[in-house]
């Protein structure tokens, strides 16, 4: 009789089965909604993203038009907020001129218009002309022209007007609130739970225009966790009521004020007292709602996709007569300073009234996307259809034919997703089984990446000890343009050392010195690594590092100024730290210059190095050495600062130092330009003053302004070695031509 046995599997494949299954639970248990992962949740939204700026129209709705208080309008009627005589001015001509089918404002009028001074003219009737009949007799006629509130509310009573109003997290209450679209007790058993949108105060319109409107809504924006705007609130609950959000208020009115028929899904055995409100009716349209009682926005396109029409246009008559009539009007702003904007799957600066108007063009259009009750059975079912084969087969087949089947079923899983999405308004998960297949082929596609691995492992050995590792992985991905051959740059060079060092070491112990020198090292390292710097070397407490070099940097003087500047903060930040330990506190220099420089791997046979030399570098070296003579902490050359013009620089002096003829402008960088306060702009402008005084040998008026900045910093170095060289060169008078130079002869 014939024997038929299974061929076994290695103890390779049978680890990678293992974790294959592993994977899948962990999914599985995701889909099932018993865990969340917040990595998954985060590609499901990224896909939907994704299927919706795919699929979007980007067509014009001629349905929905926004009236936008632009620049413009600013221009021509004055800042905001406008007076109401203004926005009665507006509303009426939108209505009786353009004959507007409804108008919804993205405004909240939630304090009185006192900009016509009635509220003056009201007080001095009350005081000082309470009893004179004239006075009152005018107070009469004002009120009918100077009530601006009154005007605007007796306007917007005759239209169809939709208010916006705040609905939030905060306590605080203003103005008032519409009438509710429902009550909590009108849905149901009272001991049914809904998950709701709880808002715990508002800022709502003054009484007068509230009470006049046709509808309110509120303007609550919604946030997914990653901060984007997807959704909006339909409704929200503030005690024990629920209001409509602006956009589905202006639809309800659209359509003739027809009132609002909610759904109501009662609790299920699993879900205990929990009940939801799945969907929501005006008149013939059905909006689906998720569990929060939100919409997901139909966003038509990034932009262009609405008709805007200035404010002032609307009011002046400059609006062509149909360009209005019959539409559904959203009054907005676009203004600078004023501009609403939000992230949303289609754009980063979203104008926040476009998401009224999708979501209203949406509701007409029935195109409102939504997740069927079905989600979770069919989300469910296709992890176990789909992962469990893939993960038992998987290590069984050859790279080919997992590369094969893994990308159909993508394709068909992608095919029927789109499917759903297009046709049938559903949002069903793509993200969890498409990362679910790609992580199962990684698994055992992972002796495929070993050739690259291999590349970045080469590069990290040659490079990995000068530069930061995230500069190594940008070498890696193009190896072949790096190496270490000797060539010429335009490059920014940098030197520091700890001052005093000698005194410093003498006071410590051996163990003590190295354990301070590795805290500090370290932290400056990572400073200048952070500022994408290579280092050159450490010379004892001293370090040289260079910027441009292996990877080129247009902005190296930038990157080199920022690292010095924050050396100095870093080394401070130690000081509590080292004080624990017994450690002094450190005084660095810093020297800074850029200019052509040669780079690469220098030396002899016996020892190499990936370095700089140049002139340009011996100057960075200079500067440092500078430092300690004007009691300074850090000094750069002319062409950082012309190479780096985004940060304050304080002219120091122009010095020859050791080794150069030609004198050399230094500078002292104080910090990125609007981080440096006025009153050290100030001091800088006085020290400036002195610093040309001094250079024409005006000796006294550069005296006097030294002393005075000596007087109010008398710490600082610099004001006492320039007061001391005045009294010399009173003694010695530098001559006619001289004009600041000073001379160093020694290092």
């Amino acid at each position: 009789m014939a024997r038929f046995s299974i061929p076994k599997l290695s103890a390779n494949a049978l680890i990678r089965i293992g974790i294959g299954v592993a994977l899948v639970l962990a999914f599985l248990v995701h889909e099932a909604e018993w865990t969340q992962s917040r990595f998954i949740n985060q590609l499901e939204l990224w896909a939907y993203d994704a299927r919706l700026r795919f699929f979007m129209p980007k067509t014009l709705d001629p349905r929905v038009v926004i009236v936008d208080i632009d620049e413009k309008s600013l221009n021509a009627e004055g800042r905001w907020p406008w007076s109401r005589d203004k926005m009665k001015l507006l509303v009426q001509a939108m209505f009786e001129k353009y004959k507007t089918r409804v108008v919804g404002f993205d405004v909240v009028f939630s304090e009185p218009d006192r900009s016509s001074g009635l509220a003056s003219l009201e007080e001095l009737g009350k005081t000082q002309f309470a009893d004179d009949p004239k006075f009152q007799a005018f107070l009469v006629e004002a009120r009918k022209t100077l009530d601006y509130d009154r005007l605007f509310a007796e306007e917007v009573a005759k239209h169809p007007v939709v208010l916006g109003f705040f609905l939030g997290g905060k306590s605080e209450k203003s103005g008032v609130l519409p009438p509710p679209t429902f009550e909590e007790k009108g849905l149901g058993d009272p001991n049914w739970v809904f998950i709701h949108n709880l808002a715990a105060g508002y800022s709502g319109n003054i009484e007068m225009l509230q009470q006049q409107a046709t509808a309110a809504g509120h303007l609550y924006p919604s946030l997914d966790f990653d901060g984007i705007t997807r959704r909006v609130p339909i409704f929200m609950k503030y005690g024990d009521n629920y209001y409509e959000a602006m956009a589905f208020a202006v639809a309800r009115t659209y359509l003739g004020n027809v009132p609002a028929k909610v759904r109501v899904r009662p609790p299920t055995s699993l879900a205990g007292n929990l009940a939801t409100i799945p969907s929501v009716e005006i008149g013939p349209l059905k909006i689906p709602l998720d569990e929060r009682m939100s919409a997901l926005v139909p966003f038509r396109g990034p932009s262009g996709v609405f008709r805007y029409v200035s404010a002032t246009d609307v009011m002046r008559g400059k609006v062509a007569e149909d360009e209005l009539r019959d539409k559904i009007v959203i009054v907005g702003t676009s203004a600078q300073g004023l501009l609403d904007l939000r992230a949303t799957p289609v754009r980063e600066d979203f104008p926040g009234v476009e998401v009224h108007a999708n979501l209203i063009s949406g509701f007409l259009d029935q195109s409102i996307m939504h997740k069927p009750d079905f989600v979770l059975a069919i989300s469910v079912l296709t992890i176990l259809l789909i992962g469990l084969p893939f993960a038992i087969f998987l290590p069984r087949m050859s790279a080919v034919t997992s590369t094969l089947a893994v990308g159909g079923v993508v394709v068909i899983l992608v095919a029927i997703n789109a499917y759903a999405w297009r046709q049938e308004h559903f949002v069903l998960n793509i993200a969890a089984p498409v990362a679910m297949l790609g992580m199962l082929y990684l698994l055992n596609m992972a002796w495929g990446f070993f050739s690259e691995a291999r590349s970045r492992r080469l590069m990290s050995g040659l490079f990995g000890t000068y530069v930061p590792k995230e500069l190594v992985d940008e070498m890696s991905k193009n190896p072949e343009e790096y190496s270490m051959r000797g060539e010429s740059r335009v490059m920014t060079v940098l030197f520091s050392d700890v001052r005093d060092f000698t005194s410093i070491s003498e006071g410590l112990t051996a163990e003590g010195l190295r354990d301070m020198m590795n805290a500090y090292l370290t932290a400056m390292t990572e400073v200048i690594q952070e500022q994408r710097g290579t280092i050159d070397k450490y010379i004892g407490d001293a370090i040289m590092a260079f910027w441009g070099a292996p990877v080129a940097d247009p902005d190296h003087a930038a990157h080199g100024v920022a690292a010095a500047l924050e050396m100095q903060k870093r080394i401070r930040g130690l000081d509590t730290d080292f004080a624990k330990r017994g450690w002094p506190m450190l005084q660095v220099g810093v020297g800074l210059n850029c200019g052509e420089m040669n780079v690469g791997d220098m030396g002899s046979r016996f020892r190499r190095a990936y370095t700089v030399m140049g002139d340009a570098v011996n100057l960075g070296s200079r500067l440092e050495g500078l430092t300690k003579e004007y009691g300074l902490g850090i000094l750069v050359s002319e062409a950082i600062v012309q190479a780096a013009p985004d940060f304050v620089y304080r002219e120091i002096d122009t010095v020859a130092v050791k080794g150069r003829v030609e004198g050399v402008n230094m500078y002292e960088p104080l910090g990125k330009k609007g981080e440096v306060g006025d009153t050290t702009i100030q001091q800088v402008m006085r020290w400036e003053k002195a610093l040309q005084a001094y250079r024409k040998q005006r000796w006294d008026e550069a005296e006097s302004l030294l002393m005075d900045l000596h007087h109010a910093a008398p710490e600082v170095k610099l004001y006492k070695i320039f007061i001391k060289r005045i009294q010399h060169f009173r003694a010695e008078a530098p001559g006619p031509t001289w004009k600041g130079l000073w001379v160093f002869t020694t290092k």
